[in-house]
């Protein structure tokens, strides 16, 4: 009976001295800003980092990342929300600082997340030009596009270079060529533009007479991955497979294992988890799930805003012109009455500066408890993940939270032409 009443207060004891969350956060609470920064790990494979879209402060946290990361050397790619062939033209920029060249990708970049079609990210890349810049060759960034075929207009370029036909032999490729030239052309996806029809016409050509195509390709591996994801935007196959098929293809090329990457994507993308059991599988549950890296190795920082502002809609008139956009500051940020992330009072009460990162891995942590703080997302109007998350851990989904303060919503980047 003693033996049994002693293990109970030694329980009760080691209960009592276990770290309040609040506690737990001002020791392990950081900086964004300052000029000191480190990122607290720099062992793992991939770290990704996602918010809601559409707010200038959010591209500052990611260079403040990227720049601490590039520091350390603990990371060698970049992996933006995009496809293939844009991704290699931003290392174009990257290398040559084209700004028409920039304005146009970021443009073209945001058909896939129009929130991202800002002059915030066209700065993001200028001053993410000047920090690569800085460094030796052996150590710059390279940027490498896994995401599904946004427009086609890069991938035309792309086989272009890839594809030499000084000669004039191969008709597709030169009808190809003519349609780059050609400004008014429609690269929008679907069969109703004209770069959709054709590409198909050149797929069927160059599957159909590789031996003809073969003396004029300078990268077959390359164009090879190219055709792969044009054939899937004929279709309609899952996007976030996509991405992880593509993640593997290109991992041999890149030796991604050995070559760890940086990878910005909407924070759903770099969840550790399913919601629930029957819940959807992302990019970094997939990997996790299918045994690429261990858990431990993958990193997920998801930011958080309060008291902030982001870019909603872009506004046209009847003829499609662009004439302006909408901000929203209360649905679409996750933080007022109607829509919040449980458990991110604690943030807000912890937070040392409107970009605070809270490492929450720690052995200690008490987010390694059965709440999914930061996960469930408390809806007063609607269905929320509530119940798929119940007795869910928030370790079990991210590893780090930043709380971005006061931020105003980012501008659309055709705001740049009344400016000119």
């Amino acid at each position: 009976m003693k033996k049994a009443t002693i293990l109970l207060l030694i329980f009760l004891i080691l209960q009592s001295c276990k770290q309040t969350k609040a506690d737990y956060l001002a020791n392990n609470r950081f900086n964004v800003e300052d000029t000191n920064f480190e990122f607290p790990q720099k062992d793992f494979k991939i770290i990704g980092f996602g918010a809601y879209h559409g707010s200038v402060k959010t591209e500052d946290v990611e260079l403040k990342l990227l720049t601490s990361l590039l520091k350390s050397k603990s990371i060698k790619y970049y992996l933006p929300e995009t496809d293939f062939s844009i991704a290699h033209y931003f290392n174009k920029y990257l290398q040559n600082g084209d700004t028409l060249l920039l304005k146009d990708l970021v443009t073209i970049y945001g058909n896939r997340v129009p929130q991202e079609r800002t002059i915030e990210v066209y700065e993001k890349w200028k001053k993410l030009k000047t920090i690569n810049d800085q460094l030796p060759d052996q150590d710059k960034l390279n940027v490498v596009g896994i995401d599904y075929q946004v427009n086609y207009k890069y991938t035309s370029k792309h086989i272009l270079e890839l594809v030499n036909d000084t000669k004039n032999e191969l008709a597709p490729i030169q009808t190809i060529q003519d349609m780059v030239k050609t400004d008014t052309t429609s690269f929008v996806l679907g069969d109703l533009s004209y770069a959709y029809k054709v590409l198909k016409d050149f797929v069927n050509d160059y599957e159909t007479n590789q031996d003809k195509y073969n003396p004029f390709i300078s990268d077959k591996k390359t164009l090879d991955h190219i055709v792969k994801n044009i054939k899937i935007s004929f279709g309609k196959e899952d996007r976030e497979t996509i991405i992880y098929n593509n993640y593997i293809d290109l991992s041999v090329v890149y030796n991604f294992k050995q070559t760890p990457q940086f990878l910005r994507m909407g924070f759903a993308h770099i969840k550790k988890a399913r919601d629930g059991a029957d819940g959807y599988p992302y990019f970094f549950t997939r990997l996790i799930e299918n045994n690429i890296y261990p858990k431990e190795e993958i990193i997920s920082v998801i930011g958080y805003f309060t008291d902030s502002k982001v870019v909603w809609d872009e506004v046209y008139d009847k003829q499609g012109n662009y004439t302006g956009y909408t901000v929203e500051a209360g649905f679409g940020i996750g933080d007022y009455e109607k829509e919040y992330f449980r458990g991110i009072q604690h943030l807000k009460d912890s937070k040392i500066s409107d970009k605070t990162l809270f490492r929450l891995n720690k052995k200690d942590s008490p987010y390694a408890i059965n709440e999914p703080d930061l996960i469930e997302v408390i809806m007063q109007d609607e269905k929320s993940n509530g119940e798929a998350v119940k007795g869910m851990s928030t370790l079990a989904f991210l590893d780090y939270a930043v709380l971005i303060s006061d931020s105003k919503e980012s501008i659309p980047i055709y705001e740049m032409n009344k400016k000119e």
